[in-house]
């Protein structure tokens, strides 16, 4: 005879219970912030471009239709970047859905970072922050100037070998320094807030 008949089953585990959200503050709104002013500044120096592209391009098309088409991208990709960071701020207080995500243990245990993952995050911002800000007026050249390459290449009149790859070459270095400082400025400012809050005594 089983020992074990009679005994109610083991309860299956509530998925609530299981999902576990980000701690608050939640990562990302420095990081959105910062990418959001990069792509203001690229805009802004890029718009005199843009603007004698498409009305050489487009018959009857002015000048500040252009401008004004830019300037309604611009605040389109502000109000996006702003209700996102918003939702997850809110979501990590459990105050709306946080669309079925879930963490692991080892992202819990991380609410709060150690001294040494901020030290390197710190490291990391100020290595990528300093190749970022050196790279970065080569870097916007050479995205417009390949805008106007495209341009070109749709008119059919794109001049082989002209494809400026050392150019290219410094925008993916800024990118990449860009990235990496602005991700580890946003683990450090954030962190740093999550720490002084689980020192604080309730």
């Amino acid at each position: 005879m089983n020992a074990h008949a009679g005994t109610d089953p083991e309860p299956e585990p509530d998925p609530d219970r299981t999902r576990e959200r980000e701690p608050f503050p939640a990562y990302g709104p420095v990081d959105a912030a910062l990418g959001f002013v990069v792509f203001y500044l690229f805009v802004e120096r890029a718009t005199p471009t843009i603007v004698d592209i498409l009305t050489s391009a487009v018959a009857g098309l002015s000048a500040s239709a252009v401008g004004f088409g830019l300037a309604a991208v611009l605040w389109f990709v502000f109000a996006v970047t702003a209700l996102d960071q918003l939702r997850r701020q809110l979501a990590a207080l459990g105050l709306v859905s946080d669309g079925g995500r879930r963490t692991d243990g080892a992202r819990s245990v991380r609410a709060a970072p150690s001294a040494s993952r901020l030290l390197s995050s710190a490291v990391v911002a100020v290595v990528g922050g300093f190749i970022a800000a050196v790279t970065f007026d080569r870097a916007v050249d050479a995205g417009i100037a390949l805008i106007r390459l495209v341009a070109d290449l749709g008119l059919g009149v794109f001049p082989f070998g002209a494809f400026p790859l050392v150019e290219f070459l410094v925008m993916v270095v800024f990118f990449v320094s860009f990235g990496a400082a602005t991700r580890s400025l946003d683990r450090l400012v954030v962190g740093s807030v999550r720490a002084a809050f689980r020192v604080v005594p309730s």
